[in-house]
């Protein structure tokens, strides 16, 4: 709810774009809709980003902590450059952090459902925002279970294809 005062028209962020003279460019990038920033697509993505970004942050701050020192400067010392030390030694032993925040965060974002209500417009719809019509203002009880169902089964697939290329299948 407080992303409703934030974005609001007299908000802090639509008076500092206004002030740097911004909106132009905010507009062109579609990120602003006549001279707007609550009721856009944007609003629901930055909404979905606040809300989900500690849940990507956490682990991967928790597997790079685990990565010992040493390795880098073992990269290093056999004249490594800081890029391909990263790439090398960084990137793959924070694969699992990275594998458990991005399923951490598409699971629960895919069936989201508030920051659409309450940043969007009735043209900024999600799956959630569809089940959820489905069940509760419709009425329509098979058609939203399909829905939820179908969901369920595409978020799985696309879990265990993710599973299979990122090659953490050992990770249970």
């Amino acid at each position: 709810m407080a992303w409703n005062n934030i974005l609001a028209d007299e908000g802090p962020v639509v008076s500092l774009i206004n002030t740097l003279h911004l909106t132009g460019v905010f507009e062109t990038l579609d990120i602003m809709q006549n001279g707007k920033l609550m009721n856009t697509p944007a609003a629901v993505i930055g909404g979905l980003t606040y809300n989900f970004l500690p849940f990507m942050v956490l682990p991967i701050y928790v597997s790079l902590e685990k990565i010992d020192v040493r390795l880098v400067d073992a990269a290093m010392d056999l004249y490594s450059s800081a890029s391909q030390a990263f790439r090398k030694v960084v990137l793959p032993l924070s694969l699992p952090g990275l594998f458990a925040g991005s399923l951490l965060v598409f699971i629960p974002a895919a069936g989201d459902f508030v920051n659409a209500q309450f940043l969007g417009n009735p043209q900024t719809t999600m799956i959630g925002n569809s089940i959820q019509d489905q069940f509760l203002r419709q009425l329509n009880y098979p058609v939203a279970s399909a829905m939820s169902f179908v969901l369920m089964i595409i978020i799985t697939i696309i879990v265990l294809i993710y599973t299979k290329f990122m090659g953490t299948e050992d990770l249970a």
